[in-house]
């Protein structure tokens, strides 16, 4: 099979888009290699290093009316690139149906609040009709959570839409990291939606009786508030993927207080470090952490203070959902999102010929 998918989100530094187009694109070509795989986009990105000879990229527009990507230009190049399917990594797919197509719906936080995502708007229009239309042969999503969501939402059939949970990259292990002093790490984008106000809040107030400091790892968005600096607030920005292990690994916990996720991609990889959650109890993420987490109400001011006002005070507490979260990372891997994306492929194959 020759499988064109969307680059596009390799052109953002970070976040969850790019993490999954690129881990994808290089576990398909890996456990799939009878298979051809080509990145295409009408922006210049970075191809995923490390891919076997059967990951390549597109060339890309070669004129001005190529430049037209969506109506005309993706056509002349899945045409050029001989593919047979399209898989859209980012909510879409091509306006013509020339081919069986997978549309990734990783969440459905465009339509639920346009207050999280004010850029959006191109996606809260577009991605309806290519769903509804029936333009994407198949709809895909992070976990079984969303998939149910999405089903009621755009009314999709059940038998079209398919949830195959995502992974930690295996860069993400227990390191040896001995901090000068104990902290709360957040990592991920710095956006309305992730709820980092209660989490500065209660840990303002942690902070008051226990010496202990906040870590802040991700890109801040342009429609989330700069901070300013404060005692015990470290603001990192963005963090290279290969400093990422040893700052999961030596935070006393890992909180992520999101108000809705898709997926919650760093829970996860917190978890492959061996390093205990204390997250909210969003479906997603309960989807992803299994029991292996400590989980509260998003909006519960009371319980997120005494949460991590007694990891501070007994941080021996915490070993236990250290051992749980190493074993419930273990039963995720690229390869199997692989093959369950894979079979979705055959899926809209077999439906676009009938």
């Amino acid at each position: 099979m020759r499988v064109a998918l969307d680059g596009t989100p390799l052109t953002l530094s970070s976040g969850g888009l790019l993490r999954y187009t690129s881990e994808l694109s290089r576990a398909l070509a890996e456990n799939f290699p009878e298979d051809q795989f080509v990145l295409v986009s009408d922006q210049p990105f970075t191809t995923p290093p490390g891919g076997p000879a059967n990951l390549k990229r597109g060339s890309g527009p070669r004129n001005i009316l190529e430049r037209r990507w969506w109506s005309w230009g993706i056509q002349r190049e899945l045409w050029r690139e001989r593919a047979e399917l399209f898989h859209g990594t980012d909510f879409a797919v091509p306006y013509l149906p020339l081919r069986p197509s997978v549309l990734s719906l990783h969440d459905l936080s465009p339509w639920m609040d346009t207050g999280w995502h004010q850029a959006a708007g191109r996606v809260r229009r577009r991605t309806p009709y290519l769903i509804g239309l029936g333009l994407a042969t198949m709809v895909l999503t992070d976990s079984e959570a969303v998939r149910r969501q999405a089903i009621e939402w755009f009314r999709i059939p059940p038998q079209r839409i398919v949830a195959a949970p995502l992974a930690a990259s295996a860069q993400f292990r227990p390191v040896d990291a001995r901090p000068c002093r104990p902290y709360f790490l957040y990592a991920g984008t710095l956006e309305p939606r992730k709820n980092l106000a209660l989490l500065l809040e209660t840990w303002r107030e942690v902070r008051k009786h226990c010496a202990v400091d906040l870590v802040l790892a991700g890109r801040r968005r342009a429609d989330f508030p700069e901070l300013a600096p404060e005692p015990g607030l470290e603001l990192l920005g963005e963090v290279a993927d290969e400093k990422l292990p040893a700052l999961y690994s030596g935070a006393l916990a890992c909180v992520y207080p999101s108000l809705y996720e898709g997926f919650g991609l760093p829970v996860l990889e917190a978890m492959q470090c061996g390093t205990a959650v204390i997250a909210s109890r969003d479906p997603a993420i309960t989807e992803v952490c299994g029991g292996a987490a400590l989980q509260l109400d998003s909006r519960d001011h009371r319980s997120w203070l005494e949460a991590l006002s007694a990891a501070v005070s007994n941080p021996g507490l915490l070993q236990e959902w250290r051992s749980r979260a190493l074993a419930r990372a273990r039963e995720f891997s690229w390869a199997r999102t692989a093959r369950l994306t894979r079979e979705v492929y055959r899926e809209a194959v077999s439906r676009f010929i009938s």
